[in-house]
């Protein structure tokens, strides 16, 4: 497999210690949170502050692009049917902005954006992000919670086929 340039990954429901694994596995030097809110209230371990000084512990650097890259826009103009409209979303020059970031970072570091779904065909991380990089040719690859890393195309293939997936099994 091609070393991806920019990995991502969805917290769920894991304890902390295996969340640091999976990022330590794939080698990750920086998280770029681009939750829309930093918050959880089921794992509050993922909340930005405790998230932030637990990755400096392990020496992995955190960066919130959420205002650039959530998938929760505060503009109402980029809402349609009550949904984001990615589409809308990815043309706005914040988004722009964001994604600039996210490729200079990963040019010297090894960047996992993180969201909260588990699936990346759940997220926005996939949709939107991933969609907006990998058109750009920046190869990107998503860390399953197997600690299996799945290039972006598999997951466009699997999102397409629309058939559960045994990816997720603990």
């Amino acid at each position: 497999m091609t070393e991806p340039d920019i990995l991502t990954i969805g917290h769920s429901n894991h304890a902390l210690v295996k969340f640091l694994a999976l990022i330590e596995g794939a080698r990750v030097s920086l998280i770029a949170d681009v939750r829309s809110r930093p918050v959880s209230r089921f794992v509050p371990h993922f909340n930005a502050k405790p998230l932030e000084k637990a990755l400096a512990e392990h020496s992995i650097s955190y960066l919130f692009l959420g205002r650039e890259l959530g998938g929760r826009p505060d503009d109402p103009a980029l809402v349609k049917n009550g949904k984001p409209d990615y589409a809308l979303m990815a043309r706005t020059p914040v988004f722009a902005s964001g994604l600039a970031r996210i490729i200079e970072a990963g040019a010297n570091e090894k960047v996992a954006l993180l969201c909260a779904e588990r699936d990346p065909i759940d997220c926005h991380r996939f949709h939107l992000i991933g969609r907006e990089l990998a058109a750009r040719h920046i190869a990107v690859a998503h860390i399953l919670p197997t600690g299996e890393i799945e290039l972006h195309a598999d997951t466009e293939r699997r999102a397409r086929n629309d058939t559960p997936s045994d990816l997720f099994g603990q």
